[in-house]
């Protein structure tokens, strides 16, 4: 058998957990998948995967083995992608990742414009509010803001955005307004759920101390927009980007929690897999974006 499909099946096992969901992805039958896993340690004299009736793991070896093999793999997907690419213009779905709040504030009015631009790509853009694994979910790319994680992605910072702590004029007038840090504890706070810093806020102090509020918070939820539509509507302090704030601001539906703190800024970034080469879709959608985001300016975002 191919030696390149053996690892394939294989590798592709270990990423999706199962034959089943290997044999999914790869297009193929499931005893296809199990005859090419069962060639490959036949070949190797080494079990690969411990086999039980509820799930599928790589052995020792077999994990060992994995790291080498997707390497292998990726290296084989980029030499085949850099032929396609020397011979044709950006094409081919383009799967992307991005947060709820980012994707329909951001990305969703300008899509039409790369769609018009790029004809021979199609995009799948997914939305939701979780970290995605971008390889083992078939990713080509995703868009996150903020603090990235430690990583083998490649990363690519689009452009900023501010971020303040937002409530509403109501709300101020209940329960008065913040006039330092330390005041925070005693007011009601929303909380996004999603943050990889839990309940903690880091703030800069005027001095330029960097500071942290950690409270229980009386709403937490995983989407922004809803965080807003809860500071809007006088339940408590919300800590949000602009683009989420930057209307609501203008209208007075809410205003600055404590308007003498340094305005804190947050990263975008465009995140692909690691390699030599990058995919002509995924390299045209970030040049795309960049240009887009240097025309309106980090101020808009």
């Amino acid at each position: 058998m191919d030696r390149l499909t053996e690892m394939e099946a294989f590798a592709t096992v270990v990423d999706q957990g199962g034959f089943t969901d290997a044999a999914k992805k790869m297009g193929i039958s499931k005893s296809a998948v199990s005859k090419h896993v069962s060639s490959l340690e036949a070949r190797l004299g080494a079990r690969l995967l411990n086999r039980t009736t509820r799930r599928v793991s790589p052995t020792e070896i077999g994990l060992a083995y994995y790291d080498r093999a997707r390497r292998v793999l990726n290296d084989a997907g980029e030499a085949d992608a850099l032929v396609t690419s020397m011979q044709s213009a950006p094409s081919g779905l383009l799967r992307i990742s991005v947060a709820t709040d980012f994707g329909v504030n951001l990305l969703s009015p300008i899509l039409g414009d790369f769609l018009l631009e790029y004809p021979d790509i199609t995009v799948n853009m997914v939305l939701n509010n979780r970290y995605v694994e971008l390889i083992s979910e078939g990713f080509d790319m995703a868009i996150r803001v903020g603090e990235l994680e430690d990583s083998t992605l490649r990363a690519r910072k689009l452009t900023e955005t501010a971020k303040r702590m937002v409530g509403s004029p109501s709300y101020f007038g209940k329960y008065g307004q913040p006039g330092k840090i330390d005041d925070l504890n005693e007011h009601k706070l929303l909380h996004y759920s999603n943050q990889a810093s839990g309940n903690v806020w880091k703030i800069t102090a005027p001095s330029g101390e960097k500071r942290q509020v950690r409270t229980a918070g009386w709403l937490t939820v995983n989407d922004g927009q809803s965080l807003l539509n809860a500071a809007i509507s006088g339940l408590g302090i919300a800590y949000l980007p602009s683009f989420l704030y930057s209307d609501a601001l203008k209208q007075g539906q809410v205003v600055d929690a404590i308007p003498d703190l340094p305005v804190e800024t947050l990263g975008i970034y465009a995140v692909y897999p690691p390699g030599r080469f990058t995919q002509p879709k995924v390299r045209a959608f970030i040049d795309f974006l960049a240009e887009a985001f240097a025309e309106r300016g980090p101020d808009k975002w």
